[in-house]
C-alpha cells in the first residue's frame, strides 16, 4: 500500500494497520480454502474404489464397446476425477481468495475510518482548534470507545487550557499592580525636585509594601505549583508530622493581627499526626488561619480545632466574617476567585484555598466547604492518619474569601 511518507514529494510503502489485516485475512482464506482442496481430493482418492468389491479378472465394457480390466477402469476413474477437482479446486480457491481480500481489504478501510478520524483531528489541533472532537457514531464496539476516549482527552485538554490562560492572565493582573505602584511613586518622586527625605522615605515605604506583596504573590505561586506537581504522585519529602504543631505555629504568627482586630480566638489542638510534607502543611494550616483572621470583622470569632482517631486526623479552623453563597463556594479554591468571582485587585494573593486544595490532593486528600450562617466559611480537609492507610474526612474552617 502506497501511503505518503511525510515529506512533500515522496513516497514510500509502510506495513499499515488496514495492509497487515488484509495480508492476514489473506493468507487465512487461502490456507483454509487449500486445506479444504486437498481434503477433497483425498476423499475422493479413497471413496472411489467400486472395483475393489468385485471378483479379480472382472472386466468391464465401456461405451465405445472396448473392454478393461475393472481396477484398470477404477484407476482412470480416480485419476480423472482428481484432476478434475484439483484443476477446478484450485480455480474457484483463485476467485474466492481475489474477492475475499478485495472485501476484506474495503472491510478493514471502513472498521478502521474512526482511526483516521482521530489521526486527521490530531494533525489539526492546536491551542485555537480544541473544540474539535471526532464525535463518532458507528457501532458500539473497540473503535467507538477508542474515539470516545480521545473526545473525552481533548474535553480535558481544553478545559486545562482555559484554566491555564486564566491564570496566567490573573496572575500578570495581579503582579501588574505592585510593579505599576512602584514604576508610578518612583516616577512622581524623581519628577518632584523639591522632594524631601521625609517624600523619598514615603516614596520608599510604598514602594517596599508593593514589592512585599509581589514576592508574596511570587512565594505563593511557588507553593501552588510544588503542591500541584507532587498531587497523585508520591510526596518528594513524607515525615511524621502533626497538624496541631502546624496549627499553634500558624496562630502564633497572626497574634498580633487578631489582637488588632480584637477577634475571640478558641482552640482546641489535640495530637493529629499525619505523615507528609512538614512545610506543605504547615501551609495549608497556615493559609487557613491566616484567611480566617484577614477576611473576619472587627470584634469577630475565629476557632480552631484539632484531633484524631485510628483512621482519621483532622483540623477544623472557623471565622465569622462576610456572607458567602453556598453556590459560589466551589469557585473559592480557583485560583485567583473570591466568593465565585474574580479577585484581581483585592487583598491578598487569591491562591490561599487553591494552595489548600493542592496540598490535600498531594497527600491523598480531599477538601471542601460549608457556608455558615451569618458570615463565614467552614472547610472539611480529608487527610489520612499517620498509622493507617485509609483516607478519612478531616472539617476545616475558612474565612469568607480565598
Amino acid at each position: 500500500m502506497t501511503v505518503y511518507s511525510g515529506r512533500p514529494g515522496r513516497h514510500r510503502l509502510r506495513p499499515t494497520l488496514r495492509l497487515r489485516l488484509t495480508l492476514l485475512n489473506g493468507v487465512l482464506l487461502v490456507g483454509a480454502g487449500a486445506i479444504l482442496v486437498l481434503l477433497a481430493w483425498l476423499l475422493v482418492g479413497d471413496a472411489l474404489h467400486p472395483a475393489d468389491q468385485l471378483r479379480a479378472g472382472t472386466t468391464v465394457e465401456l461405451a465405445n464397446g472396448s473392454r478393461l480390466d475393472a481396477r484398470d477402469w477404477q484407476d482412470q476413474v480416480v485419476d480423472a476425477a482428481s484432476r478434475e477437482l484439483l484443476a477446478k479446486g484450485l480455480v474457484a480457491l483463485l476467485a474466492i481468495s481475489i474477492v475475499g481480500v478485495a472485501g476484506a481489504y474495503a472491510v478493514a478501510g471502513r472498521a478502521l475510518r474512526p482511526l483516521h478520524q482521530v489521526t486527521s483531528t490530531a494533525q489539526r489541533l492546536g491551542e485555537e482548534t480544541l473544540d474539535q472532537r471526532i464525535r463518532y457514531s458507528g457501532a458500539d464496539d473497540e473503535v467507538a470507545e477508542l474515539a470516545a476516549t480521545f473526545d473525552a482527552m481533548l474535553d480535558r485538554l481544553g478545559e486545562a487550557f482555559e484554566t491555564q490562560k486564566r491564570f496566567v492572565a490573573n496572575a500578570s493582573h495581579e503582579l501588574r499592580t505592585p510593579l505599576a505602584v512602584m514604576r508610578t511613586e518612583i516616577d512622581v518622586t524623581m519628577a518632584d525636585e523639591e522632594a524631601d527625605v521625609a517624600e523619598y522615605r514615603r516614596m520608599g515605604t510604598v514602594v517596599r509594601d508593593a514589592s512585599e506583596r509581589a514576592n508574596g504573590l511570587v512565594d505563593a505561586l511557588l507553593v501552588l505549583a510544588r503542591s500541584e506537581a507532587q498531587s497523585g504522585r508520591r510526596l518528594a519529602r513524607k515525615v511524621d508530622t502533626d497538624l496541631a504543631t502546624a496549627a499553634t505555629t500558624a496562630l502564633s504568627a497572626v497574634r498580633g493581627e487578631a489582637d488588632r482586630l480584637q477577634l475571640t480566638v478558641t482552640t482546641s489542638l489535640k495530637p493529629a499526626p499525619v505523615v507528609g510534607d512538614p512545610s506543605l502543611l504547615d501551609r495549608l494550616a497556615g493559609n487557613l488561619i491566616e484567611n480566617a483572621i484577614r477576611y473576619n470583622h472587627l470584634h469577630g470569632k475565629v476557632w480552631a480545632r484539632t484531633g484524631s482517631d485510628a483512621a482519621a486526623a483532622w483540623l477544623v479552623v472557623g471565622n465569622t466574617g462576610f456572607e458567602v453563597d453556598q453556590a459560589d463556594v466551589p469557585g473559592l479554591f480557583e485560583p485567583f476567585r473570591r466568593g465565585g468571582r474574580e479577585r484581581t485587585g483585592a487583598r491578598g494573593s487569591g491562591l490561599g484555598l487553591s494552595i489548600v486544595r493542592a496540598v490535600c490532593d498531594a497527600h491523598g486528600g480531599t477538601v471542601t466547604a460549608a457556608a455558615q450562617p451569618g458570615g463565614g466559611l467552614e472547610v472539611t480537609v480529608t487527610l489520612p492518619a499517620a498509622d493507617t492507610t485509609p483516607v478519612v474526612a478531616a472539617t476545616a474552617a475558612v474565612p469568607t474569601h480565598s
